[in-house]
């Protein structure tokens, strides 16, 4: 929403362009010639010049008002998703804990969820996956000279962790 109203606060700064632009070839028309016709037609097109401009503040009007009333409402979508993602949160972690207590104590692995990675530079193994349901996580790279964690072991359901990059050996120069 917040991108939707900063383009168009970009379409209101073209369109006050467009009619500057075009401003100074409708504020005064030149009569053709001398005679009553042609002084009737610019008279015409003189009014429906001021129609223009009148229609044209109007809708910038518009414009500003709902470009505010977007921004605005997005604010509150913001607000509303981050209340509403705190309690969600939580209800998943307390759920997956109760899941995963049981098998967690008899094999020490959850029963589902993904491995956690390993730390870059360490050559840190990659957490297993868990037993029914996850992937493993991904080995963590060596330290300059080390070989890199291996990738943790996925679930039944899931995919192994890809193996640490090992660290480059130093060399004298």
């Amino acid at each position: 929403m917040t991108a939707a109203s900063a383009g168009l606060s970009g379409i209101r700064e073209a369109l006050k362009q467009a009619e500057a632009a075009a401003a100074p070839s409708t504020v005064g028309i030149a009569v053709a010639a001398g005679d009553e016709v042609s002084a009737a037609i610019a008279n015409l097109f003189g009014t429906f010049a001021q129609d223009y401009r009148t229609l044209s503040a109007q809708a910038a009007l518009f414009h500003d008002e709902f470009v505010r009333a977007l921004t605005a409402a997005g604010g509150t979508y913001a607000a509303a998703e981050a209340a509403n993602r705190s309690p969600l949160q939580a209800l998943e972690r307390d759920l997956f804990r109760a899941i995963n207590a049981p098998t967690e104590d008899l094999f020490g692995r959850p029963l589902i969820g993904n491995g956690a990675n390993g730390a870059a530079g360490t050559g840190q193994a990659g957490g297993d996956g868990g037993i029914l349901f996850g992937n493993g996580g991904n080995g963590g790279s060596g330290a300059p000279g080390g070989n890199g964690g291996r990738g943790g072991s996925a679930g039944l359901f899931g995919r192994g962790g890809n193996g640490g990059a090992g660290g480059a050996a130093a060399t004298a120069g």
